[in-house]
């Protein structure tokens, strides 16, 4: 089983710098080689596959937080499934993984959601959406800081508030006020919860 995230940048066309193609394949430059891992395509999309669909959900988050912190945002789908083909490209790879991520993707403008996920057993889609669109009511709306301290508290998960505020450049009561406002202790238990129901998947 692969997973599959796609993904496009909101209201490119109003950024009035294209420095942001560049922020966003140095954010997605860490998932590998491109073109066989990530790519991006037609300007403002994207497309990554996460080897280990248990770190599929926290590397879309990852990557909102990183966009976040430049005042971006994306819409993303992950779908999970299997990889038939496998392309020089990852636009041109199929399976049902790529499969479930392009159909979900081509209905989140409707849904108006900016993260969903499919893996085709629909209780388990159907609750971790949910639990999906309700983190969302908060991590859409991080601001800069809170966005910057989820992206570096994802990156180096072993340190402390310390240790991440002297990354950060704050003290540790700023620290443990921006962790509070980004409610990251929730997102972290959100992820737990997905890994062991992607587990259950992938053992079954």
């Amino acid at each position: 089983m692969t997973s599959v995230i796609t993904g496009d940048i909101i209201d490119s066309r109003k950024q009035k710098s294209k420095d942001w193609v560049e922020d966003l394949k140095k954010i997605l430059s860490p998932f590998g080689e491109t073109p066989s891992q990530w790519e991006v395509y037609r300007g403002d999309e994207f497309q990554i596959e996460i080897k280990n669909p248990q770190e599929a959900l926290l590397s879309a988050i990852l990557i909102k937080a990183h966009l976040k912190a430049k005042k971006l945002d994306a819409r993303m789908s992950i779908g999970f499934g299997d990889k038939t083909h496998s392309a020089e490209k990852i636009s041109e790879s199929n399976g049902t993984a790529f499969i479930h991520s392009g159909e979900l993707f081509e209905t989140l403008k409707k849904q108006k959601v900016t993260l969903a996920m499919r893996t085709g057993d629909y209780s388990i889609d159907e609750k971790i959406n949910l639990m999906l669109q309700l983190a969302l009511t908060f991590m859409d709306s991080w601001l800069v800081q809170a966005a910057e301290f989820v992206a570096v508290a994802i990156e180096n998960p072993t340190l402390s508030q310390e240790e991440l505020g002297q990354k950060l450049g704050i003290n540790q009561a700023a620290v443990s006020r921006r962790q509070k406002r980004a409610q990251f202790d929730l997102v972290m238990n959100l992820d737990r919860y997905f890994r062991a129901q992607i587990k259950q998947i992938t053992a079954s």
